[in-house]
């Protein structure tokens, strides 16, 4: 009976602790029913009970969606019941001349922060960012959490809430949850795009048209990530129906060989020779003509199928060294261009090697490239791991994109970098900006401190040729050289710059 009574009176604490106001109503109808029923037992179970309804109230203010099956209640609403509430929210709005608003927020490179996480850390991760979510939003508003990445958030019925007020809630959610999040010994640093849709701007009058017209507009913010915001409008549905469509051609295009490699050349600016071909990943399609990079590159990341088509721009860019080689050109190496997907493939190291030996190549003819941003992730094992094993094949690193990432001296060490790219938003103008030409004078001053070979990528004038070239960058690439070709094509146009080189001054470094 005695220890009866102390747990009795331990729920009692707890439920007073935790339902405030609440209590003052809840207890007293708790002890009324214990006399009732009788005893201390009475009394346990009025508490229980008690607690239970508290939860469920302030849940349900939450936007918690109530259980299905009289069970307790889920950490946060799915989507069916998020559907539901935005229904019941559209025709209520309506009938009062009131409207909402529904942002989906997405978390960038998901693939990657589990990666470097965990998954069991993810977890925890995307629980923590919903739990920040449910308390930047007022009473009536609802979050629910999105199969596979995200969120859902839809608004209260307000009078009027236009396009200024979305842009300054998407930005405010955002700033919820991109605070650095401590998960055991783990610091991870979320970042997510937003994407929202107003009421009155939906292409249907339900819940289920708002939200996929919010999740359209959050695709295509985490296209252009991390941390983007993109409303809605008309065109980005049929924008995402294409995408649906290259999505499921990619594989085909795979297999009837639409997707294969160009090559783009690299000269010396102390002699003019050619120095190697970067291969380039192009995709002509057979009604929509040519396919940019920047739309099936990413496609090929969703759909599991990027590291097929690495495999297929690796083998002809060795098949093309072969047939350069028999033809008498004097082409050093080729460069490869790598996904995240591939380098934290553990087996992509014995790949290369065995694909080198294939074509009797030796390792140092091959260059592999790596972006920036992923050599910034120096918490990625993986790619550490692999990189340094190709470093130690004798393949060549180069880091694209240098200036506009994170990546750290640290990590180029690390990683084993041989040669740095400097990046087409410092070399554009280079010969007419001032600013322009200092940001260049200072990374190539810091590549020759470190002794590191450069490349100017983007060149597409002969004055940024000249300037890049007087400056002390070692080989340049771009368009004003010549724009990427057909592995045929190749053939000509070496013949070609070899009789040009003949008879031009060299663009070398002045003393």
């Amino acid at each position: 009976m005695h220890r009866i009574a102390f747990k009795t009176s331990a729920v009692g604490a707890l439920l007073c602790k935790q339902s405030k106001r609440l209590g003052v109503i809840l207890l007293p109808a708790t002890a009324v029913l214990a006399v009732w029923l009788g005893g201390a037992a009475g009394f346990l179970a009025g508490a229980i009970a008690a607690t239970a309804g508290f939860a469920l109230i302030v849940n349900r203010r939450r936007g918690v969606a109530p259980p299905a099956d009289g069970g307790r209640p889920e950490a946060l609403a799915n989507e069916t019941w998020f559907v539901a509430n935005l229904d019941r929210v559209l025709e209520g709005g309506m009938a009062q001349g009131r409207t909402t608003v529904c942002f989906v927020l997405m978390f960038d490179d998901l693939t990657g922060l589990a990666g470097r996480t965990g998954r069991l850390a993810l977890d925890r991760a995307m629980s923590r960012t919903g739990e920040r979510l449910g308390r930047a939003l007022r009473d009536g508003d609802v979050v629910a959490a999105l199969p596979g990445n995200g969120f859902a958030v839809s608004l209260a019925p307000m009078r009027r809430f236009d396009l200024e007020s979305a842009v300054q809630m998407a930005a405010r959610l955002q700033a919820a949850v991109t605070a650095p999040l401590v998960i055991d010994d783990l610091t991870v640093h979320p970042s997510l795009s937003v994407g929202f849709c107003l009421a009155d701007r939906a292409p249907g009058v339900l819940g289920a048209p708002l939200l996929d017209a919010a999740r359209t507009a959050a695709e295509e913010a985490l296209r252009h990530g991390p941390g983007a915001m993109r409303a809605f409008q008309p065109e980005l549905a049929q924008r995402r129906a294409d995408r649906a469509d290259l999505r499921a051609g990619l594989e085909e295009a795979l297999d009837k060989g639409q997707i294969c490699p160009f090559f783009q050349p690299q000269l010396s600016t102390d002699t003019g020779e050619i120095t190697g071909f970067e291969a380039l990943a192009r995709w002509h399609h057979p009604e929509r003509g040519g396919i940019p990079p920047s739309e099936f590159l990413p496609l090929a990341e969703e759909t599991g199928l990027s590291e097929r088509l690495g495999e297929l721009i690796l083998h002809g860019a060795l098949s093309a060294l072969t047939r350069w080689d028999k033809a008498g050109h004097s082409i050093a190496r080729v460069t490869v261009n790598f996904s995240g997907a591939e380098l934290r493939n553990p087996r992509l190291p014995d790949r290369l090697l065995w694909a080198l030996d294939r074509f009797a190549l030796m390792p140092e003819r091959l260059t592999v490239e790596v972006l920036e941003t992923v050599a910034a992730r120096s918490d990625d094992d993986v790619i550490v791991h692999n990189l340094a094993r190709i470093a130690e094949l004798g393949c060549g690193i180069d880091l694209d994109d240098f200036g506009t990432g994170q990546a750290s001296i640290v990590n180029i060490r690390r990683f084993a970098v041989r040669r740095i790219k400097v990046d087409r938003c410092f070399v554009t103008r280079c010969d007419t900006d001032p600013d322009q030409k200092r940001m260049v004078a200072a990374i190539l001053s810091l590549c020759e401190h470190l002794g590191l070979e450069t490349v100017a990528e983007g060149v597409e004038t002969p004055g940024e040729h000249v300037t890049v070239a007087q400056l002390g960058c070692g080989h340049v690439q771009g368009f004003g050289i010549a724009r990427p070709m057909a592995m045929e094509e190749t053939f000509d146009w070496i013949a070609w710059h070899e009789l040009a080189r003949q008879h031009a001054m060299p663009f070398g470094q002045r003393g």
